[in-house]
């Protein structure tokens, strides 16, 4: 039986006093495995100690986002067929480690939550539902469908060097998707949040997020968007 060899980075704080790689020799037992498979593997059948967040297993809820031979993805849609050996697996960069592939996300969704992204109507609610037309509701295409898995984020060397400050692609597109919601109220309020040279304005659109994001989004697009609204309406 052909076996994948996977190279994993291994970091457990409280017995290593620095990082290092482990090298295990996976079997494909069936068509189609995906990296996901492979790891989970390793946990079960050769060392239960291995630790990498997962849940879904197809693509929704972005919890095992890792680097793949240096590329940022999701584990669980990433097929080993065709990837180069031995298949390289480390935590998303940028990010503290916690234990081997499990990173501390605390301040990528502490910087989610600071775009403040919810619905800002201070209008009387209708007696039903805020509506939208077609046109307005389509607008938001490409902008809604981020699963928050890091990915974007982690690829961006401005926020590697600028994470402190710089929001980063994720939540970018996040407070662009709500400037361009048309039951919104709060536009205003929102770009004045972003004016600043490093929240929104240490981006170098070197295009990373779009590379890498695994539903096909483009933050470098949203986050021009959100520079040109601020110039037009200083226009």
């Amino acid at each position: 039986m052909r076996e994948v060899e996977l190279v994993v980075y291994r970091f457990d704080p409280e017995h290593d006093a620095r990082p290092h790689t482990e090298s295990f020799r996976v079997p494909l037992v069936r068509e189609g495995m995906m990296v996901l498979d492979a790891l989970i593997y390793i946990k079960e059948e050769l060392d239960g100690s291995f630790t990498f967040r997962r849940s879904c297993r197809e693509g929704v809820c972005g919890s095992d986002a890792v680097n793949i031979n240096g590329i940022n993805g999701l584990a669980c849609i990433t097929p080993l067929a065709g990837l180069k050996e031995p298949v390289r697996v480390f935590p998303l960069p940028g990010f503290p480690v916690v234990r081997d592939l499990v990173v501390d996300m605390r301040h990528f969704f502490a910087q989610y939550r600071a775009v403040e992204p919810w619905l800002k109507n201070d209008s009387p609610p209708p007696e039903r539902e805020r509506l939208q037309s077609p046109e307005a509701r389509a607008r938001l295409d490409g902008l809604y469908e981020c699963i928050l898995c890091g990915c974007c984020t982690a690829s961006c060397p401005s926020w590697w060097w600028n994470g402190d400050r710089f929001l980063g692609p994720a939540a970018l597109l996040a407070a662009r998707r709500w400037l361009e919601d048309s039951r919104d109220e709060a536009t205003g309020e929102r770009l004045d949040a972003l004016e600043d040279a490093f929240r929104l304005f240490r981006c170098h659109e070197i295009m990373n997020c779009m590379d890498c994001c695994p539903k096909g989004l483009n933050p470098t697009a949203a986050i021009a968007g959100i520079k040109r609204m601020l110039a037009l309406r200083k226009s």
